[in-house]
């Protein structure tokens, strides 16, 4: 993965396509990033423009580096709190992005943030009012729409959080790092199961 979504177009090009050399002469696959991701709830028509990715640009991108997959920005962003409201994906925009990029697409900062695990980290001391994510009814549309990978950190970061909390909060004597943390791993594998189900990646319905 090499982001150069910070550079200007042409210096993300220049920076990604010689990544992309280095890692293909390796046999190594390369992603790269197009667009800004940010929280376009409130922002003019020309602000979002100039965040999300373009379908022309993102071709432009795609055919002067030779990347095997691409990041892209239709309004999703890291961390907890995505949007002060229900968001909204501009998935006509991925769309039309998916016409004309003929390599996989990804999709950064698309936990879901579920309410029971806000909840769950809440009961056990955690400040995560207003947190919120992407909803999975999106994440589903957009799989159908061409995004192939997802980024999920969040999710796994509050799960993990909020199961360390309740295990500290109801065992307080508790001092072997392998029962705090065991319990932890244990539910991120339950939640990264849960979204491979979610995703289609996995045989269950």
């Amino acid at each position: 993965m090499i982001d150069g979504s910070f550079l200007n177009f042409d210096e993300n090009v220049a920076l990604t396509k010689r990544v992309a050399s280095i890692a293909h002469e390796n046999g190594v696959a390369v992603e790269a990033e197009l667009g800004k991701l940010a929280d376009v709830e409130e922002r003019s028509v020309e602000e979002k423009e100039a965040i999300l990715t373009d379908p022309k640009t993102a071709v432009d991108l795609v055919v002067k580096t030779g990347i095997d997959a691409l990041a892209v920005a239709i309004g999703t962003s890291h961390g907890a709190y995505k949007f002060k409201s229900e968001g909204k994906l501009d998935l006509e925009r991925l769309k039309l992005i998916s016409e004309v990029v003929r390599i996989p697409l990804v999709l950064h900062g698309a936990s879901s943030v579920p309410q029971w695990i806000v909840e769950k980290a809440t009961k056990y001391g955690a400040a995560l009012g207003g947190a919120r994510g992407i909803s999975e009814d999106q994440i589903k549309e957009a799989i159908s729409m061409g995004i192939a990978k997802i980024n999920i950190a969040t999710d796994l970061r509050l799960t993990f959080t909020a199961t360390v909390r309740e295990v500290l909060a109801n065992s307080s004597k508790e001092f072997d790092p392998r029962k705090i943390l065991g319990p932890a791993k244990d539910a991120m594998k339950e939640v990264a199961k849960s979204k491979m189900w979610l995703f289609g990646s996995s045989g269950k319905a």
